[in-house]
């Protein structure tokens, strides 16, 4: 079924949409939290969390993409679920190991997960993105955003795992440079 056939059934308030969406979507929301939470029954509440959100918003206003709405939804949720269950501990999955790769790069005055959730920061590092080959881009974005294992994103690129790690040390070191640049404290 079709993005545009499965928005129509969340405006109709049919429950299919929640069907459609599960069964179009379902593998890849359970894959988005679980490189963030690590327990199948966390990633089915954050997924369950998801369609109820989808179910809330999208009458009001429809997404122009659906797969990138209900990712983000799906994070988000993950984010919150993570944060909740490891308030007192950090864990070594991958959100837990990605956002520490950055700590040095961020200013020390806020955890990193403020940081990372501000709107300001987030406009600046879209437009550094903007500036980086398509593959630079797409290996610190399958780090930072998606988080990917260093395993995974050079599986996906078909490069060394090597390769990955000198990529992501080089673009970290840019983005510092860039939001140096942008006025922001490091």
């Amino acid at each position: 079924m079709s993005d545009e056939e499965i928005l129509k059934l969340y405006i109709k308030r049919s429950e299919q949409a929640i069907i459609q969406t599960e069964a179009k979507y379902g593998a890849y929301l359970m894959k988005t939290a679980g490189n963030i939470l690590n327990d199948p029954e966390d990633c089915r509440e954050c997924v369950n969390d998801t369609y109820y959100k989808a179910w809330c918003l999208i009458p009001d206003d429809p997404p122009q993409n659906l797969k990138a709405f209900l990712s983000k939804i799906t994070r988000s949720q993950a984010i919150d679920i993570w944060r909740s269950r490891h308030a007192d501990k950090r864990r070594g999955n991958q959100y837990a190991i990605s956002l520490s790769e950055l700590d040095e790069y961020i200013s020390a005055d806020e955890t990193i997960e403020e940081v990372v959730d501000g709107h300001l920061l987030e406009e600046a590092v879209n437009a550094f993105l903007r500036t980086l080959p398509k593959e630079t881009a797409a290996v610190f974005i399958g780090r930072y955003y998606y988080l990917y294992s260093v395993r995974e994103i050079a599986g996906r690129l078909g490069v060394s795992i090597p390769k990955v790690k000198s990529m992501l040390q080089r673009t970290r070191n840019k983005l510092k440079d860039w939001l140096e640049r942008e006025g922001y404290i490091i």
